[in-house]
Formats: structure tokens, C-alpha cells, sequence
């Protein structure tokens, strides 16, 4: 058993990745901005045998994710795996302006990212062992309309992740897991008519969540001298 943190675990890849690790027989430990759905999420798992704790989190708070980290390694000796999850997507063209939504992304997908890694990697080399996982996204390999601050904190997210795999000390495991199309909650926050309507047609065909929280779980669950850097998930219609 793993004592694994997610962020961003009230909804989509979060929420699915919970259900599929603790099904696994991993302790999950949930952080996310909305309670109620974590509290609904740890019933969920603790009903189907599992077991979960809830944390309110803010990953755009350096202090409030360094807690979630101390909480967890004070409450069961450890931390084994950190799941950076959270994330925002409110794509627009950048002739509209929407400055505010810019700095929203880079604030969660960018410095959340980071105190993902302040927060864990303390505890990770005390250990002398660990797994951080960034969940990124296909907006990491490539640029699209509409979408060009968000890839580019995603750009961002994958280069952060790969520079912690190079300067981590043996023992220290890291993953980016990069999703194409898949069902989530992301699109909601998408606020421009012309951006929303090219997503409709882009989500045409998605993927289950539960489909990155198996990758998730193939990385962690590899043997200590396994390290699974890299995995990109589409749709097998997704070019």
C-alpha cells in the first residue's frame, strides 16, 4: 500500500485516479477546493472498502499545499506518491484580451505545479525515495487556437517535471502523464464563444477518465527500479 496525494481530486482525471488507486489497495489522501465533492468522493471509496482522507486545498497557495504534504506524511509516517492534478482550461484567442484568465492558468497549472514539488520533495529525500506524477496534457506537445497560454503552461508543466526527474536523487521517481481528449469538467471554465464552440467539436470523441488514471496507476506501480518518465493517452481518433 502507497500513501498517494492528489490535487485536484474533486472532479475528472482527480476523481477517477482516487477511485482507481484505492480500489488498488493504495490510501489516498483528496485535495481540492470543493469539500462537499470530497467528502462524496471519500464515502465513495471508503463504501467500496477503500480508504481516504480529505484535505481543502488551494494549490496556488505555497503554504496550504506544504500543509497537505506535512498532514499526510504526520498522519501515516510517509509519503509515497504525489499526483499533480490540478488544473484550469479556459482557452480564448489571445486578440480577446482575457488577461485574467490568463494569470488563473498560470497560477494553477504553473505554480501549483511548483508547490507540488516544494511541498513533496522534502519528504521524498528524507525518505530517500518517492513518485511525483504531473498530469499535463497533449497541450504539452503541441499548439492549437485558442489554446496558447494554456499549452504553453503545459509546455511549462512537462519541462518543470522533466527537470525534476534530472536533478532528483536515485530513488526519486517522476512521470508526466500527458491526456489528450478526455471527459472532465475542464471545458466548463471555457468563457469565449468561438473557443467554445471548437471545443464541442474537439471533445467529439473522449476518453473516460478512468483511461489516465491507468496510466497513473501502471507508473506507480512499477517496480522501485522501473522509472516511467513519460506517457501520452488519446483517443484513438485524436490526431
Amino acid at each position: 500500500m502507497k500513501i498517494v496525494l492528489i490535487t485536484g481530486a474533486s472532479s475528472g482525471i482527480g476523481r477517477a485516479t482516487a477511485l482507481r488507486l484505492a480500489r488498488e489497495g493504495h490510501h489516498v489522501v483528496l485535495g481540492a477546493r470543493r469539500e462537499d465533492r470530497l467528502a462524496a468522493l471519500a464515502k465513495e471509496i471508503h463504501d467500496a472498502g477503500g480508504t481516504a482522507d480529505v484535505h481543502r486545498l488551494d494549490v496556488t497557495d505555497h503554504a496550504d499545499v506544504a500543509a497537505f504534504a506535512d498532514a499526510a506524511v504526520e498522519a501515516h509516517g510517509r509519503l509515497d506518491v504525489f499526483v499533480a492534478n490540478a488544473g484550469v482550461m479556459p482557452l480564448s484567442r489571445l486578440d480577446s484580451l482575457h488577461v485574467d484568465e490568463w494569470d488563473r492558468m498560470i497560477d494553477v497549472n504553473v505554480r501549483g505545479l511548483l508547490h507540488g514539488i516544494a511541498a513533496a520533495l522534502p519528504h521524498f529525500r528524507r525518505a530517500r525515495g518517492g513518485h511525483f506524477v504531473t498530469i499535463a496534457s497533449t497541450g504539452a506537445h503541441e499548439v492549437v487556437p485558442t489554446a496558447a497560454v494554456y499549452c504553453g503552461t503545459k509546455y511549462a508543466a512537462r519541462a518543470i517535471t522533466e527537470g525534476l526527474r534530472l536533478e532528483a536523487e536515485p530513488g526519486i521517481r517522476v512521470t508526466t502523464v500527458s491526456p489528450g481528449v478526455t471527459e472532465s469538467e475542464l471545458a466548463d471554465t471555457i468563457t469565449e464563444p468561438g473557443a467554445q464552440e471548437a471545443m464541442r467539436a474537439y471533445r467529439a470523441v473522449t476518453l473516460p477518465a478512468d483511461a489516465i488514471a491507468g496510466a497513473v496507476a501502471y507508473a506507480i506501480g512499477q517496480p522501485a527500479d522501473v522509472d516511467v518518465n513519460e506517457v501520452v493517452v488519446r483517443p484513438t481518433a485524436q490526431r
